[in-house]
């Protein structure tokens, strides 16, 4: 008789997680709030409140609400001037997002690997060997809202003089050295899309300490506008990207929130950490004592050789059955369909064939990295407990997942 649920045995658990997102009385009268005043989009005054207080949160002097966290990236590079001709130096194991961004503003995005040991989503000696003379910013991903490696990336980024774009879609509240992400590069892009630690559903917000940076941005993200300028008055290329107020009412009252969330993510990731150390078969990402961890997911990964005999998808499943929602993690962007599509050469600035770039860091990510989601951390002490039992109840039947060799 089978002992893995996947395989028709009892799961460890069937409680559900904590639901996401989470809402009360405060959104509720907020969106009615809004309702009532007829002021639902276009620069409204809540816009106005969430972007102030959001960009006092991560210590940045300017916020800008923006209508989701893809295009956020997108105006960012557009307010730097970064399009046709230029190159932008992005990790490939990210959202397609941070890539496909360079892409909407006609840039061509370059491909630096990932430091995997302790998971530094863009490694700063790759960054420095793919920069070119048309190399015009680095987009460090805050992966799972662990901080990417900001200092030599920052004196890198100054050396050369390029820019640096933080994507923090992943990292509300997170610390680099007792600085929230956010502030640290010239410009910052958070999602607010539905299963980020801090959701409307969907929206986004840059942020920044340059003023001038802020208004062009602006500008790009109200259809070419200026700030204080007439409303048909337009000096720069931009689109329809506003935040509508029905988003800031949400936000606003989940930003109340988020503190004591990163407080319970927190404690209850510390004590999986703790559970899984030295467990067989699991390797732990090192923490960084100078760092504050947002845990907009718990990443681990299968030690080498038993994801090579296993497969994390097959792992993530068995995991999956016993009530302990695994995701297998991404793919390497790099090897995605639509870099290799005749729109994406044309757009190229030189020719790259993305499928056969050397990435070997992130191949070995692929391969063995798993998550839990930020929700499954907002829980009791005894969902965590049930987490660790589903890992072990897995290891300890692993021989149910491995297939003999063909024709054995």
């Amino acid at each position: 008789m089978s002992n893995l649920a996947i395989n028709g045995g009892t799961p460890v658990r069937e409680k559900a997680f904590p639901k996401w997102p989470v809402y009360g009385e405060n959104e509720k009268s907020a969106l009615l709030s809004v309702l009532e005043s007829r002021k639902w989009g276009t620069l409204g005054p809540r816009v106005k409140e969430f972007q102030e207080e959001f960009a006092a949160f991560v210590g940045a002097r300017h916020g800008l609400c923006v209508s989701n966290g893809t295009v956020s990236l997108e105006i960012a590079l557009r307010a730097m001037e970064i399009g046709p001709g230029d190159e932008v130096i992005v990790p490939p194991y990210t959202f397609v997002a941070t890539a496909s961004s360079v892409l909407s503003a006609g840039a061509t995005p370059v491909f630096a690997d990932i430091d995997v040991d302790n998971f530094n989503c863009i490694d700063p000696s790759s960054v420095k060997a793919a920069i070119t003379p048309r190399t015009k910013a680095i987009i460090p991903v805050h992966m799972a809202g662990c901080p990417a490696d900001m200092d030599p990336i920052m004196a890198l980024a100054e050396k050369q003089g390029l820019f640096i774009l933080e994507d923090a879609a992943q990292a509300h509240g997170a610390e680099y050295k007792g600085r929230k992400v956010g502030s640290i590069g010239h410009v910052a892009s958070f999602s607010f899309q539905e299963t980020k630690n801090l959701s409307a559903g969907e929206g986004g917000i840059l942020t920044t300490n340059s003023a001038e940076l802020w208004e062009k941005c602006w500008t790009v993200h109200n259809t070419g506008r200026v700030p204080g300028g007439a409303w048909y008055q337009h000096e720069f290329p931009g689109s329809n990207h506003r935040m509508t107020e029905w988003q800031a009412a949400i936000l606003l009252g989940q930003l109340v929130r988020l503190p004591e969330q990163m407080e319970t993510r927190d404690r209850n990731a510390r004590l999986l950490y703790r559970l899984l150390d030295d467990m067989e078969g699991i390797e732990l990402f090192p923490l960084k004592n100078n760092f504050r961890y947002a845990w907009h997911l718990f990443m681990f990964k299968l030690e080498e050789q038993l994801a090579k005999r296993v497969g994390k998808r097959n792992f993530a499943e068995a995991l999956t059955a016993e009530g302990i929602p695994t995701e297998p993690g991404y793919v390497n962007l790099a090897g995605q369909k639509l870099f290799g599509t005749e729109m994406v050469r044309k757009l190229l600035c030189r020719p790259i064939d993305y499928g056969k770039l050397s990435l070997p860091a992130t191949d070995r990510a692929c391969a063995s990295t798993l998550w839990f989601s930020q929700n499954m951390l907002l829980g009791e002490e005894s969902d965590i407990y049930d987490i660790t039992e589903g890992i072990k109840k897995v290891l300890g039947n692993i021989a149910e997942l491995v297939r003999p060799p063909a024709g054995v």
